[in-house]
């Protein structure tokens, strides 16, 4: 790993980047769905199902969903009758999905605290691995991809919702526009907090683009990699299988 890792538009010490992600998040954990309407005009809601729908998940499958801790992708999955493990390395983005979870009286999944780069889980332990608008948060994303293949059985996959890089002429410009100088004002206006949503909109533009990020995937191992852009490629959805 670098000895410098990017926090927006910033590169910080690599050791420091975790805490200030949790910082960020601890702050915007109760206005999580606040954050990402802010960030997607409300549009992640269709993304998220889109992105279960592919997933396909089946009944007793074990699915692990990493930086899920508010349990938007868990909720759908569990439709399904998988069982799934729900992990995030923010307990206070853990504790508002249990709380949602409850309110909802949805029951009979597992909640871990867990960092993406380093899991506990033994090797070959799920048949499904999601991350959703978290994998451009970790430090070391490299680390965190070889830790999603260990951890996947054979003929398990791996599916990741992020932010990415559109290439529709004239569409970016309106988006980036709309995220720079909009979003963190919204983030000022209804939670109190502009830095937070102007670092959330500042890391999306230093993730890599799809063909940098299929090749990332590929170099963990995974094989039949692919990259679906969705408005494209403002969101993409990256897969790869464990063979």
């Amino acid at each position: 790993m670098n000895d410098t890792a990017s926090f927006g538009y910033r590169d910080v010490p690599a050791q420091e980047k975790a805490g200030l992600v949790r910082g960020v998040f601890s702050g915007v954990a109760p206005k999580y769905d606040l954050m990402n309407d802010a960030m997607s005009g409300g549009m992640h809601r269709v993304w998220k199902d889109q992105f279960v729908r592919r997933l396909k998940p089946r009944a007793g499958e074990a699915i692990l969903d990493m930086a899920g801790g508010t349990g938007d992708i868990a909720f759908r999955i569990l439709k399904s009758g998988a069982q799934v493990t729900v992990a995030d390395i923010n307990p206070e983005m853990l504790a508002v999905g249990v709380a949602r979870a409850r309110k909802k009286g949805i029951d009979g999944l597992v909640w871990a605290e867990e960092n993406a780069e380093t899991l506990s889980f033994a090797d070959k332990s799920f048949d499904g691995y999601t991350i959703a608008f978290g994998i451009r948060n970790v430090t070391d994303i490299p680390a965190a991809l070889r830790e999603a293949h260990r951890v996947l059985r054979y003929g398990g996959r791996f599916f990741c919702l992020e932010f990415s890089t559109t290439v529709w002429p004239g569409f970016s410009d309106v988006y980036d526009a709309y995220s720079h100088k909009l979003v963190p004002q919204l983030g000022k206006l209804f939670a109190g907090d502009a830095e937070s949503y102007r670092y959330l909109i500042e890391s999306i533009r230093r993730f890599p683009d799809m063909p940098t990020f299929a090749r990332m995937i590929a170099d963990a191992g995974f094989a039949q990699v692919k990259a679906e852009p969705i408005l494209g490629g403002l969101v993409a959805i990256h897969s790869g299988w464990k063979v």
